[in-house]
């Protein structure tokens, strides 16, 4: 199997952080620019030199769904994708105070998976479903999941970005298709350090149509609702050996996955949250994010539910019923996004009190 990642430790990256009024108050952008640029930009010189860390040993070796078991070689993990076993989470752009309350209503994180270039794409979600606000008797509270940008341009206008709209939390790690697992792992981590007061977090991708209305009814109808991991599930997919989601038979010798939610946009509960988290302690990084948050919740026993509300692979008419009916929508235009948003936000005027 063929691959290329980044290195993970960027020790040398300062840290940007943020003041109240989401400036930057102790590094100017101007050095963290230089500083986390000059990183990325000379990323092979900096592996020869980075010093091997010791990785505490998984706890794990097994895990079985009933249907079959998971063994994990470390060895092989440590082999094909050292950097994902290595990578210990620091953040450059922090957002440490960003779910400290008080709320007048359970908070509900918007986590939204983005690019460091796609600007434009976070610039439409938040005047359209990625806003502060109060829906349906929770407390909305966009972030924007970003790993390490790769030139000059993108990370001067991700530091602006930061300062002005103060919804990004970013990581030293380049981003990548495989570097998606460290931001998996990473963002449980800073959600058990920094934000434990969330009652749910939907995790979406930033191609995506939310309805938060249709959001917040479906986790206040839904019995038990925090026991779950709630999505469209993939139910035993089968292992690709080819293309993007390519992964290798040393790594992984079953011919089918456990069941995940599809990453495109699904829920965690608090307590899923905290039980995820310190299942990553003690299992190996999987280098495809959703397959590895499956691993993680077989390990701390949480249940997916499906629903097909959650339309992660798009819809077949695009109508506006689907999107005033529906939990999500993956892989849709910007354009479609606000134009939907337009035609919706009327007759829901009412159910907003944005902050």
């Amino acid at each position: 199997m063929c691959c290329q990642l980044f290195p993970g430790q960027l020790s040398k990256v300062p840290k940007v952080t943020l003041g109240a009024g989401c400036g930057l108050s102790r590094v100017s952008i101007s050095k963290v620019s230089l500083g986390l640029a000059a990183v990325l930009l000379f990323t092979s010189a900096l592996r020869k030199m980075l010093v091997p860390q010791t990785t505490p040993e998984p706890t794990i070796s097994s895990l079985t769904d009933g249907n079959f078991t998971l063994y994990f070689n470390r060895s092989v993990y440590k082999a094909l994708f050292p950097q994902l076993q290595l990578y210990r989470c620091r953040e450059v752009i922090p957002r440490d105070k960003l779910c400290q309350g008080p709320f007048r209503a359970p908070l509900l994180l918007l986590a939204i998976k983005s690019h460091p270039d796609s600007g434009t794409r976070r610039a439409t979600l938040r005047r359209t479903w990625a806003q502060t606000a109060e829906v349906g008797g929770f407390w909305l509270r966009p972030l924007f999941l970003l790993g390490g940008p790769s030139n000059q341009k993108q990370l001067n206008l991700v530091a602006r970005e930061s300062r002005v709209f103060g919804d990004i939390l970013m990581w030293d790690f380049v981003e990548s298709h495989y570097n998606l697992a460290l931001k998996e792992r990473c963002f449980l981590q800073w959600v058990h350090g920094h934000c434990q007061q969330a009652a749910f977090v939907f995790k979406g991708d930033d191609d995506l149509f939310v309805n938060p209305k249709v959001l917040t009814d479906y986790l206040r109808r839904t019995p038990n609702a925090s026991h779950f991991i709630h999505g469209h599930i993939q139910f035993h997919s089968v292992v690709m050996r080819l293309y993007k989601y390519a992964i290798s038979r040393d790594l992984y010798p079953l011919d089918r996955y456990p069941n995940f939610a599809s990453g495109g946009g699904f829920v965690m509960s608090r307590r899923g949250l905290a039980a995820l988290y310190q299942a990553s302690l003690k299992l190996p990084v999987f280098p495809l994010d959703d397959v590895y948050l499956a691993f993680l919740a077989l390990a701390a026993k949480i249940r997916h539910r499906h629903n097909e509300g959650f339309r992660v692979w798009g819809i077949a008419k695009d109508e506006l019923s689907a999107y005033r009916n529906s939990v999500c929508i993956h892989g849709v235009s910007m354009e479609r996004i606000e134009e939907v948003w337009k035609q919706l936000e009327s007759p829901q005027k009412d159910l907003w009190t944005s902050s």
